[in-house]
């Protein structure tokens, strides 16, 4: 099954199609957002593989060193992403893609791999039931049911930054941390954007453009965080009905 995939390089990131949902054959600006963030990526040791498809089949991850999240750990690699859907699900390569990540790991060294996971399964996260068949194991939590998932090869562990653990900022108004790695950001954003605008609600959107950024993060993140009245409210990205509903509260 390895022969079916293929891992984006710096070469063909032009060329590949980045096995999101997103299939318009015409440029899309969050798709074109995605190249450019991973074309900036690839030669720190970050991995995306897919299947040689169109197709949302891939897993991505990076040294936990140089991931922008904000958990810290020697030695390990932070899983964003692994998606297998549609007509690919239950096919076995979501298994294949996992088994690929946990070998290049245990051959470059690696103290393990680490993803971040909820006590309830949140949208837009890995599932972490189908993480723990594998051997991950919660090793670090937040006080709202977010989880560090780890699966360690020689007993070290990571951790949630010290500066996750308040899940709360001074700002009050609408306020939303996120960087370009999933090309739905992009949309979203701009659908935020005219939201706020058309009803004259004040938003602040904090692009995480740094590793440093990222790993000082007053929250968990996967690329995206909203905070409102000052409290962490989700990692999941936004619609109309969504965002409506926190600005209720």
């Amino acid at each position: 099954m390895d022969t079916d995939f293929i891992n984006i390089t710096t070469e063909n990131l032009a060329d590949e199609h980045l096995c999101c949902i997103i299939r318009s054959k015409k440029p899309h600006q969050g798709i074109e957002a995605k190249r450019q963030w991973l074309s900036d990526r690839l030669n720190e040791g970050h991995v995306f593989r897919k299947l040689k498809a169109k197709a949302t089949v891939f897993i991505e991850y990076a040294p936990l060193e140089m991931a922008w999240v904000p958990i810290t750990g020697n030695n390990y690699y932070y899983l964003y992403c692994l998606w297998a859907l549609g007509n690919h699900k239950g096919k076995g390569y979501g298994k294949s893609l996992m088994e690929y990540c946990v070998a290049d790991a245990k051959e470059k060294g690696r103290s393990g791999i680490c993803m971040l996971g909820a006590k309830k399964q949140k949208n837009w996260l890995t599932d972490q039931s189908f993480a723990k068949k594998f051997g991950f194991e919660v090793v670090d939590t937040t006080d709202n049911g977010y989880e560090l998932l780890a699966l360690s090869f020689d007993g070290a562990k990571p951790k949630f930054s010290p500066s996750v653990k308040g899940q709360g900022i001074e700002n009050k108004e609408l306020t939303i941390y996120y960087d370009m790695q999933c090309p739905y950001v992009y949309q979203s954003i701009e659908m935020i954007k005219q939201y706020c605008e058309m009803n004259k609600l004040p938003v602040s959107l904090m692009q995480v453009d740094t590793l440093q950024k990222a790993k000082e993060l007053p929250c968990v993140f996967n690329n995206w965080a909203v905070f409102y009245k000052g409290n962490f409210e989700t990692v999941n990205l936004l619609d109309v009905t969504y965002l409506t509903r926190i600005l209720k509260k």
